[in-house]
């Protein structure tokens, strides 16, 4: 029986085992037999994932250098910009900490048979610290001004406040941001510039918008002038008034175009009323009235 088998197994179809036993060899000696080990260095990135609502403070290296090892025709595939380091520092609570950068405890993706035997440096130092957010007002910044006789009447920035997110030592003391400089040398009427960019002084805060729209009021240079007018129907009596508004609207005030008027509340004590010329009314300030004695 067992001369039976040992003929069966080696004479039997003896052609055809010989020929798949080549191949087979061939094909162990091809693949043991072209490979080799090697090794290779490279400057990859690192890549912190920070815990929520944190911040780290410091500038640690942002790449490091590997040494990864295997089959020399593996690492010859490898491309430098498919490799980088990621660390996992989720569980890490705020302050100064130092992080030790072990093969056995970094993520890299690298194809079957490479591994990671080295990393360089091996250890980084980290500050994080708490990240909050807060509603900050913003602040038009302007460069030079306006032509001569004329002057800003008043500006409104939209939106008025901007939500700011960063470490909280710096957010905490944060009262307002600052828009980039906006050029008035030439303006002498209302406008809008469009999309002024804020600036947040702290590279690790983040606003929430980075544009803001700022409108401005822009007329005629202001005066103040005292003027004297009989009261109407009161005898010779006068009121003196204190006025406030564009300069060639204000010269034009006159006893023709401008009246006064002496009034009586219910108690008997009187108070003075200057009227002026309708078109000027909603441009004019009347900033005090007194009855003359």
């Amino acid at each position: 029986m067992l001369k039976h088998i040992l003929r069966k197994i080696f004479l039997e179809d003896w052609a055809m085992k010989l020929v798949a036993l080549g191949i087979t060899l061939a094909l162990w000696f091809g693949v043991t037999g072209l490979s080799k080990p090697g090794s290779e260095r490279y400057n990859v990135p690192l890549n912190l994932r920070l815990p929520d609502n944190t911040i780290i403070m410091n500038a640690p290296a942002q790449e490091v250098e590997i040494k990864i090892s295997g089959d020399d025709r593996r690492l010859q595939q490898i491309k430098r910009g498919d490799l980088a380091i990621s660390v996992d520092l989720s569980e890490l609570l705020p302050g100064d900490r130092v992080i030790t950068l072990d093969p056995s405890q970094v993520s890299i993706e690298l194809p079957t048979g490479i591994k990671l035997d080295e990393i360089q440096p091996n250890k980084i130092a980290v500050r994080l610290e708490t990240a909050i957010e807060k509603e900050v007002a913003v602040k038009a910044e302007t460069d030079g001004d306006v032509p001569e006789g004329f002057e800003i009447y008043g500006e409104s920035i939209v939106p008025q406040s901007i939500r700011v997110r960063g470490p909280a030592s710096f957010i905490r003391s944060l009262a307002a941001i600052s828009t980039e400089k906006i050029d008035l040398r030439e303006q002498t009427a209302d406008f809008t510039a469009k999309q002024v960019p804020v600036v947040v002084s702290n590279p690790k805060a983040t606003p929430f918008e980075t544009v803001v729209d700022v409108n401005f009021r822009i007329g005629e240079k202001r005066i103040e002038r005292t003027i004297t007018i009989p009261a109407a129907d009161s005898g010779n009596r006068r009121i003196q008034a204190i006025v406030f508004g564009p300069r060639s609207l204000i010269e034009q005030l006159n006893t023709e175009n401008t009246s006064a008027q002496i009034v009586h509340d219910d108690a008997g004590e009187e108070s003075a009323r200057l009227i002026l010329p309708p078109e000027f009314s909603d441009r004019i300030t009347v900033q005090k009235v007194r009855v003359l004695h």
